[in-house]
């Protein structure tokens, strides 16, 4: 008589989970291919609920078979580190700490959320060190005139109009555009709408003066006395850029331009230039 194969056995044993060694998993279209023991590495949390069923059948799949979670597939990737090693390891200047917090939270990961809080401090909102390429940050006299500012202004008389409360600077506006130009040269050049206005300079400034039209995304919690050129506008006319700086005091002093022609048209002679144009605005 055959004796039983002992490995045969725990390998029955083994298939008994409704869920092999390797999953496949679609996150917000994002494909991630993990063990199932990282995924239930932290017990009590939603991923350890949904891979420790007894049913795998309840779980929604996407099209090719793979377990699929309606969430945000690029900060997924962070979710899944931190359940292999416990460590929380983020980019430099990364932007969407909020966000992945959020995610650590639908997730059911209490310690990634504790890692993931803000942490204040008396100089920046994250915590951030000073920045060496910022010299009035760090230099003594810049933060004593900081200091005497408000208690200036509220000395009777210490300001008899807004306009002398404003801070001197510089704010430069740049944008990328192109345009063709055909082979006659008396021919008008056909200009295409500017995609995207930039805006560099101190970021109290860029804020005083554009406002809500400021696009923050690309630079978050910045702190205002250091500078950015991350910034552009949520419009498109130069004009509009123009009047808000003029209302704000400020008057142009350089303009720089560059063009280099792209390509030319195959069936007729029109070529098409891409131009950066920069304008350079101050007020004293």
């Amino acid at each position: 008589m055959a004796l039983a194969d002992p490995a045969g056995c725990a390998k029955g044993s083994e298939d008994s989970s409704p869920f092999p060694d390797i999953i496949e998993l679609n996150v917000g279209g994002q494909v991630y291919i993990t063990r199932h023991p990282t995924l239930v590495s932290v017990p009590g949390s939603l991923l350890w609920e949904m891979f420790t069923q007894k049913n795998s059948r309840s779980l929604a799949r996407d099209s090719k078979g793979r377990f699929f979670v309606d969430r945000d597939g690029f900060l997924f990737r962070y979710i899944l580190d931190y359940l292999r090693d416990r460590q929380l390891v983020l980019p430099e200047h990364f932007p969407e700490r909020g966000r992945l917090q959020r995610e650590a939270e639908f997730f059911v990961l209490p310690e990634l959320v504790k890692l993931l809080a803000p942490k204040l401090s008396e100089q920046n909102s994250l915590g951030d060190d000073p920045c060496q390429s910022d010299p009035e940050e760090l230099s003594p006299s810049a933060d004593a005139a900081r200091g005497l500012t408000p208690a200036a202004a509220a000395l009777p008389g210490a300001a008899s109009s807004g306009a002398e409360g404003r801070r001197a600077g510089f704010i430069t506006i740049g944008y990328r555009g192109s345009y063709t130009l055909g082979r006659d040269s008396q021919t008008d050049a056909k200009f295409r709408r500017v995609a995207r206005i930039m805006v560099c300079g101190k970021t109290s400034l860029a804020k005083e003066v554009f406002g809500d039209t400021l696009n923050e995304s690309r630079d978050p919690d910045r702190p205002p006395e250091r500078y950015t050129s991350r910034y552009y506008l949520k419009f498109t006319f130069l004009e509009q850029a123009f009047d808000k700086l003029a209302d704000a005091g400020f008057h142009m002093v350089a303009c720089n331009s560059t063009g280099t022609c792209a390509f030319a048209h195959e069936q007729t002679d029109d070529r098409i230039w891409t131009s950066y144009t920069e304008y350079v605005f101050y007020r004293e």
